[in-house]
């Protein structure tokens, strides 16, 4: 039953993975296997710079909020569309849409600021290493940490009050696997130009402004290791920033197609590819990098797992 344009229903319909698509069992349990993939990776990750003296130091300690973030990022997303699937009902209440929308917009921003300030931790490591506790203390660390989560928060939750207060129409079928902003504003029954034009200045903010900073600190961090004589510390510190620039492109490179792609160029196909890598298979990838391209972390697992055996 309607009433005017709008129904009575006021559930959203989300599609899922590529509706249409011929065995999408299987590319669902692939994504559920690279979800517990992604929660053992990160789940170990914390647990190791937690339990291991020699990892308290600045860059763990972000490193452990990045996973911290990933953890939740694809868990906001995954279970949900999982078990949409394989219950075969597709609906998400206009609350639980809400949640969604916030806790992607404010994970996913956090994570471009945390991305941010390890940039910054890794030049002053290597540009001004006699400084670096000094500058670098315990404190702005717990700052930089607070700041990611907060700026996320905060930006998120604007993003998410404003897109929602718009009325919708017709069916509320989202082409999509998890509420998403620009997906729900193809819904609403007004004009959403105006603010779709502040989500691509945020987006450029977001996304634009943090990248030309990771590139402005690695620029200064190789022209820094080109003066290295030490081939030993060049070598460390060029493994530690390509961990950190992999992880950088991994993350922003889908994000720079969907947020900064004219709109003519949208589709449901190619945005639910790139959501895919950026919110599902980054955050199995990261701590897999991380820990396979880190002597210390991978020295780490090895003192506590001998620990776990020896106790045995």
């Amino acid at each position: 039953m309607e009433t005017g344009n709008e129904t009575l229903s006021t559930d959203f319909i989300l599609l899922g993975l590529f509706p249409g698509m011929r065995h999408t069992g299987l590319l669902v349990s692939t994504v559920l296997l690279v979800y517990t993939i992604a929660i053992t990776g990160n789940t170990t990750l914390i647990f190791l710079i937690w339990a291991d003296p020699c990892l308290h130091t600045s860059m763990y300690f972000l490193l452990s909020q990045l996973s911290l973030i990933d953890l939740a990022f694809i868990s906001s997303i995954v279970p949900k569309m999982a078990t949409n699937f394989f219950s075969g009902r597709r609906k998400i209440s206009p609350t639980g849409c809400g949640a969604q929308v916030f806790f992607t917009l404010a994970l996913g921003i956090a994570e471009c600021l945390l991305l941010t300030f390890m940039a910054y931790d890794r030049y002053v490591a290597i540009c001004h290493p006699l400084k670096y506790s000094i500058i670098i203390s315990r404190q702005v660390t717990q700052l930089m940490a607070m700041g990611s989560w907060v700026g996320g928060a905060l930006a998120s939750l604007v993003h998410t009050s404003y897109a929602l207060h718009f009325p919708f129409c017709g069916p509320r079928e989202l082409h999509h696997f998890f509420c998403e902003v620009k997906a729900i504003l193809k819904l609403s029954c007004e004009d959403t130009s105006a603010y779709e034009k502040g989500v691509v200045m945020t987006s450029t903010v977001v996304v634009l402004l943090p990248i030309g900073l990771i590139l402005t600190s690695y620029t200064l961090i190789f022209l820094q290791v080109l003066q290295m004589n030490s081939p030993e510390g060049r070598n460390k510190a060029l493994a530690t920033c390509s961990s950190h620039l992999t992880v950088v492109t991994f993350y922003y490179g889908p994000a720079m197609l969907i947020y900064m792609r004219p709109g003519s160029s949208h589709t449901p196909i190619l945005n639910q590819a790139l959501f895919m890598f950026d919110t599902i298979f980054t955050p199995m990838l990261n701590p897999l990098i991380y820990s396979l391209r880190n002597r210390e972390v991978v020295g780490s697992m090895r003192k506590v797992l001998g620990r776990y055996l020896i106790s045995k």
